[in-house]
């Protein structure tokens, strides 16, 4: 059972999520937050799966307890999808940066929000894969990287490197091991390698860390 937390101010936004993901098998909303501190408060005490959580709220904003949830070890289970009203929106990136799994518009597609859901709890994809990556692009090349991100990628191996690029260029596993023709157990274990070796939490954060480090530029999306 993957258990979703839904965290926004709109009461109406919230019934409508629960009222999408309750009516599939095997998902339950488990409980509801009207902003960012009770959020966390409930995250803490119910350590759900998933946290659906909106960008802007009051009393703590969404990126404020993203990153709170993010940076406790004991919550490293918990995955946070960021909810917002615009595509292109800067906090989004900042979200990613501190360890979101991803991000949804708020008028997603039903269909898409469950693929979305299920995809993050299991840890093998990344969320709205070309508008992330635009996404991303967009704002990693108006900031310098810092030079952790530069510094980091001395601690993998040519291989993991490669992968790692691969991954910021929004391939899966199973693409990478047909590029480099290999099984696709052997793509996942050098991503996993990747993502300990730079201290990633999911592959949306090694997407984040490709870009920051210049293994991918803006340039190369398709």
């Amino acid at each position: 059972m993957i258990r979703v937390l839904l965290a926004d101010d709109q009461v109406l936004v919230r019934a409508g999520f629960r009222a999408l993901l309750d009516a599939q098998p095997g998902i339950e909303v488990t409980a509801e937050a009207a902003d960012g501190a009770e959020a966390l408060r409930l995250v803490r005490a119910q350590r759900p799966d998933l946290v659906l959580m909106d960008i802007r709220m009051p009393v703590l904003d969404g990126l404020a307890a993203t990153r709170a949830v993010t940076a406790d070890p004991e919550l490293a289970a918990v995955r946070v999808v960021m909810l917002t009203t615009f595509e292109l929106d800067e906090y989004v990136f900042e979200a990613l940066r501190s360890g979101a799994s991803g991000f949804l518009v708020k008028d997603t597609e039903p269909d898409e929000l469950l693929r979305a859901v299920r995809a993050v709890v299991a840890g093998d994809a990344l969320l709205s894969p070309g508008v992330t990556r635009r996404l991303i692009a967009e704002f990693a090349a108006r900031s310098r990287p810092p030079a952790s991100a530069t510094a980091a990628l001395a601690r993998l191996t040519g291989r993991e490197r490669e992968v790692t690029t691969l991954v910021g260029m929004g391939l899966s596993n199973e693409e990478i091991a047909r590029r480099l023709v290999v099984s696709p157990l052997t793509a996942k274990t050098h991503v996993s390698r990747a993502m300990i070796k730079l201290g990633a939490r999911d592959r949306a954060q090694l997407v984040v860390l490709a870009y920051e480090s210049g293994l991918v530029r803006p340039g190369w999306l398709g």
